[in-house]
C-alpha cells in the first residue's frame, strides 16, 4: 500500500507538471506571436479629398460605386498603404457590416463569450506566424484597411489581426466540412470545345455563410504600383483573390481540396492567389510563384491564360505541388486532386471515395459534352444546373449540384478578349453583367471612374427559375428546415400543415426526409421517424458520411 501511494503522488507530481509546462509553453506561444503589424502612420500621406453619397463615394482618385444591377464596384490604385487606406475610408460602414455578419455567423456556430475569447486565444497561437506567411505589401494594404474598422469586435483580436485572420476564412472555411461552407466548381474549354477556338472559363464560388454575407458583392479593379492590373470579385476587406483576372488575360480561381491537416499557419490561399494574379502573365510563372509559398490547406487553383491559350490547374497541400493538365480542349475542376502527384494520394483516394466532388466532376463533364462548342452563354448555363447526372432531380441545394444555391459569386472569363461576366444576387440566378477589363483599365490611367463600367450589351439574362417558383421554393425550404430544427432542439411541435408545405418545397432532396424523421423521433413517434429515414435512403446523397448516419439511426431505433 505505501509502495501504491508513492506511486500516485509521483503519477499525480507528474501530471500537475506536464499540465504546468504545456499551460506555460501556451503562454509563451500566445505572448511571442507577432503578426507583424506594418509600422506606418496615416498622417505620412497625402489628405486627399473625400465625398459620399448613396451610390458614389470617392478619395482621391479611388472611388467605390453602387451600380443598378447591385454590385459595388472598387476601383483603386497607388502603393499598398495607400490602397488599404483609401478602401478604408470609402467603405467604413461596409465594413462594418460584414464584420458583424461573419461574426454573426461565428457566434452561431460558438455562441459563448468565453468560447469566442478562446478562439483568439487559439487561433493567436495558430497563426501565431501568419505575418511572416504574408508579403508586406499584402500586410501594408490589410494594414491601411483596418484603420477604418470597428473596436466593437477586439474581443476576436485587434482590427489589424483580424482583418489578417479573415483572409484566412476560406481556407478555415473548408476545414469546417460539416457546416457546409465550401463547395466550388469550375472549367475551361479552348480549341475544339469552344465557340470561336478562344479560351472560355465558368466557375462558381460556393462560399456560403448565410445570405446576408453575400449582400454585398464587390467587383475589385486594382491599378497597383507594382506589377499587372487585376480584377477580382469579393466582399468588402478582402484584398485576396477568390475569382479574378488581370491585363494580359491570366485568370485564378481557387477550389478547396482535402490533404494533410495543417498544424500551423502559412500563406493563405486568396493571397497567394492575388500574389499569381498581380505578378504572372503565363501559365509558368504562376505554377513558379505556387512553388515558392506554402499554403495554409489542400487546394486547387484553375490558372487560365491568354497567353498559352489554354487552362492547367495548380494543386497545392501544405507539403506537396502538381500540376494537372489536359489533352483536349477542356479541364474541370471540383474539389479533389487529378494529378499524378496527388492522385493515389490516400486523403485524396478518400476524397473521392466518400464526397460529391467526382460526381459533380462527372456531371460537368456531361453538361459539356452536351454544350458542344461553349460560348458565354452556355457556360453561365452549366454554372446554373441544379440536375444530377442524366438529369436525374436530386432536389434543391443538393451538394452533388453544380449551382447548390449557395454561391457567393458565379463568373464567366473570356481571357483573350479581356472580358468578364459577374452574376448578380441570388446566387447565379441573377443577371450576368460584363465587364471590358481592356477598357477599364485604360480609363483608370487617365481619369478617376465616376460611373459603372458594365457593359448592358452583353448582359447574360437572368435565370428562368427566378420567375418560375425556384428561388421562392428555395427560400421557403430553408425558411422551414430552420424552423423545424429549432422546433427540435426545443422539444416544440409544428403545425403538420407546415411539415407537408416542406415536404413539397424539396420533395426530392434526402435531407428532407432526414429532418422530418428527426422532428418525429423527437416528438416519440418511432414509426414515423423511421419510415421517413427509409425513404431519405432511397434519394441521391452527397456524402458517404450522411448516408451512415442516416443508417446508424434506422439500426439504433428499429
Amino acid at each position: 500500500m505505501h509502495l501504491l501511494m508513492k506511486i500516485l503522488k509521483w503519477l499525480a507530481i507528474g501530471f500537475i507538471t506536464l499540465v504546468i509546462i504545456l499551460i506555460a509553453g501556451s503562454y509563451i506561444l500566445y505572448s511571442t506571436a507577432d503578426m507583424k503589424q506594418p509600422d506606418l502612420d496615416v498622417s505620412d500621406l497625402s489628405d486627399l479629398p473625400f465625398s459620399i453619397t448613396d451610390s458614389l463615394r470617392s478619395y482621391g482618385d479611388n472611388t467605390l460605386i453602387l451600380n443598378r444591377q447591385g454590385l459595388w464596384e472598387l476601383y483603386v490604385k497607388g502603393t499598398p498603404f495607400e490602397r488599404g487606406v483609401a478602401i478604408g475610408r470609402i467603405s467604413e460602414d461596409l465594413l462594418y457590416y460584414q464584420e458583424k455578419v461573419f461574426v454573426d455567423e461565428i457566434r452561431k456556430i460558438i455562441p459563448s463569450e468565453k468560447y469566442l475569447k478562446f478562439l483568439r486565444y487559439f487561433l493567436v497561437i495558430f497563426n501565431r506566424n501568419l505575418g511572416k506567411q504574408v508579403p508586406e505589401e499584402n500586410r501594408e494594404e490589410i494594414y491601411g484597411i483596418s484603420l477604418s474598422c470597428t473596436d466593437e469586435f477586439d474581443a476576436i483580436g485587434t482590427p489589424y489581426e483580424r482583418q489578417l485572420n479573415y483572409h484566412a476564412a476560406h481556407d478555415i472555411g473548408h476545414m469546417m466540412q460539416a457546416y457546409m461552407l465550401v463547395g466550388c466548381s469550375s472549367f475551361g474549354t479552348w480549341g475544339s470545345e469552344s465557340a470561336d477556338s478562344m479560351l472560355i472559363i465558368g466557375r462558381n464560388f460556393d462560399f456560403f455563410v448565410g445570405d446576408d454575407f453575400a449582400k454585398n458583392k464587390v467587383v475589385a479593379f486594382y491599378n497597383p504600383d507594382e506589377g499587372y492590373k487585376f480584377a477580382s470579385v469579393c466582399w468588402i476587406g478582402m484584398t485576396g483573390v477568390l475569382s479574378g483576372m488581370n491585363e494580359v488575360g491570366l485568370t485564378v480561381t481557387i477550389n478547396a481540396s482535402q490533404a494533410s491537416v495543417p498544424i500551423g499557419s502559412a500563406t493563405p490561399i486568396s493571397i497567394l492567389a492575388r500574389i499569381i494574379l498581380q505578378y504572372a502573365g503565363t501559365i509558368d510563372e504562376a505554377y513558379r510563384i505556387a512553388e515558392s509559398h506554402k499554403t495554409f490547406v489542400a487546394e486547387s487553383l484553375l490558372i487560365g491564360s491568354a497567353k498559352d491559350g489554354k487552362a492547367v490547374i495548380i494543386e497545392k497541400s501544405p507539403d506537396k505541388i502538381g500540376m494537372h493538365q489536359s489533352s483536349s480542349g477542356r479541364i474541370v475542376c471540383t474539389n479533389h486532386y487529378q494529378s499524378d502527384v496527388f492522385r493515389n494520394d490516400p486523403k485524396n483516394v478518400e476524397n473521392i471515395r466518400t464526397t460529391d466532388s467526382d460526381y459533380r466532376l462527372h456531371r460537368m463533364n456531361e453538361l459539356l459534352d452536351r454544350a458542344g462548342k461553349v460560348n458565354y452563354q452556355k457556360a453561365a448555363g452549366i454554372l446554373r444546373d441544379t440536375l444530377g447526372l442524366q438529369d436525374k432531380l436530386i432536389g434543391l441545394t443538393n451538394e452533388k449540384a453544380i449551382n447548390q444555391f449557395i454561391a457567393h459569386h458565379s463568373m464567366v472569363f473570356k481571357p483573350q478578349e479581356l472580358k468578364m461576366w459577374v452574376t448578380t444576387s441570388p446566387w447565379q440566378m441573377g443577371e450576368f453583367v460584363m465587364y471590358d477589363l481592356g477598357e477599364i483599365f485604360g480609363k483608370m490611367d487617365s481619369a478617376k471612374i465616376t460611373v459603372s463600367s458594365v457593359d448592358t450589351d452583353l448582359t447574360i439574362e437572368p435565370d428562368a427559375g427566378l420567375t418560375s417558383g425556384t428561388y421562392i421554393r428555395v427560400q421557403d425550404y430553408r425558411r422551414l428546415k430552420d424552423e423545424i430544427s429549432n422546433a427540435i432542439k426545443q422539444g416544440e411541435t409544428v403545425d403538420s400543415k407546415r411539415l407537408e408545405v416542406f415536404l413539397q418545397t424539396n420533395a426530392e432532396y434526402f435531407y428532407t426526409y432526414e429532418l422530418l424523421g428527426d422532428y418525429y423521433f423527437s416528438q416519440d413517434k418511432p414509426a414515423e421517424a423511421l419510415s421517413y429515414w427509409q425513404t431519405a435512403l432511397t434519394k441521391e446523397i452527397p456524402r458517404l458520411g450522411d448516408k451512415e448516419n442516416i443508417e446508424k439511426k434506422i439500426r439504433k431505433n428499429n
